[in-house]
């Protein structure tokens, strides 16, 4: 992650002094965006796991929708966390002695993140998937990887871009198709640009090509279709499977099918 460029804070044991939460990891947790528990067989065995899940799902519950939970269900199964087998139910009778007011927030917070959707590394995918689609949804989420450069003192694009945003309808559930034309050097591309990044964070898979006319004449549809579907991450593998236009436009059917999709070219 911290090769991509994420910012990354990872809970270290020795920030645990005393019997509370350290400031500094309050803190983290406070500024953190995103949240990745990861569960382990002896997750539920440390009462500092269990504390910092707690928070995590107070500090996620209190942010209106601007922080989330992404769990990772690394050797257990998702009956494990939410407490209906052995695994993590004899681990908190265990604390329930020392730590006894805390442990019924405990078993709310595992309860409530396992009705999230997340990652079963047991069941669904291999370490070096799991990691790259971890990184993706990540990257997706922050708006990071999506952000397209452009002059940070751009002037007398705003009105142009609420008008192209009111006239998508981004709320809708409808395709919409929207064409900027115009001579060369006049800014659409720039324009795309500016509007990409402000409705990326509004849709669950995004991407965008650029030179897309010259790009066909130099490579072919095929390679456009192929970059169009490298950026989700769920049809990655499946891209040495497109052969032509009719194999490519069958994958990207099934790829963007009842998701909401944002293309720019």
């Amino acid at each position: 992650m911290v090769e991509t460029g994420i910012l990354v804070f990872r809970d270290n044991e020795s920030l645990h002094v005393g019997q509370r939460i350290g400031d500094e990891l309050l803190q983290a947790i406070r500024n953190s965006k995103i949240y990745i528990p990861i569960f382990s067989k002896n997750y539920a065995s440390s009462h500092w796991c269990l504390r910092e899940l707690a928070y995590m799902v107070e500090c996620a519950s209190k942010s209106k929708g601007n922080k989330e939970i992404l769990p990772i269900f690394l050797d257990v199964e998702p009956d494990d966390v939410k407490l209906k087998t052995n695994l993590y139910s004899k681990a908190l009778s265990k604390h329930q002695k020392k730590f006894c007011i805390e442990v019924e927030s405990w078993k709310k917070a595992l309860v409530d993140v396992d009705k999230i959707k997340g990652w079963n590394l047991k069941r669904d995918e291999s370490q070096v998937d799991l990691k790259r689609s971890i990184i993706q949804t990540v990257l997706t989420k922050l708006n990071i990887s999506l952000k397209k450069n452009v002059t940070a003192d751009l002037v007398g694009l705003d009105d142009r871009v609420e008008a192209i945003i009111k006239m998508l309808h981004v709320e809708s559930d409808n395709v919409q198709f929207l064409g900027i034309h115009g001579m060369g050097g006049i800014g659409k591309t720039t324009l795309a640009k500016v509007i990409f990044n402000r409705l990326s964070s509004s849709f669950h898979e995004c991407n965008f090509l650029s030179d897309v006319g010259e790009s066909s004449r130099r490579h072919g549809l095929v390679h456009l279709q192929k970059q169009l579907l490298s950026k989700f991450p769920n049809s990655r593998s499946l891209l040495d499977q497109i052969y032509d236009v009719d194999e490519g436009t069958n994958m990207i059917e099934r790829v963007l099918c009842n998701k909401k999709v944002s293309h720019c070219s």
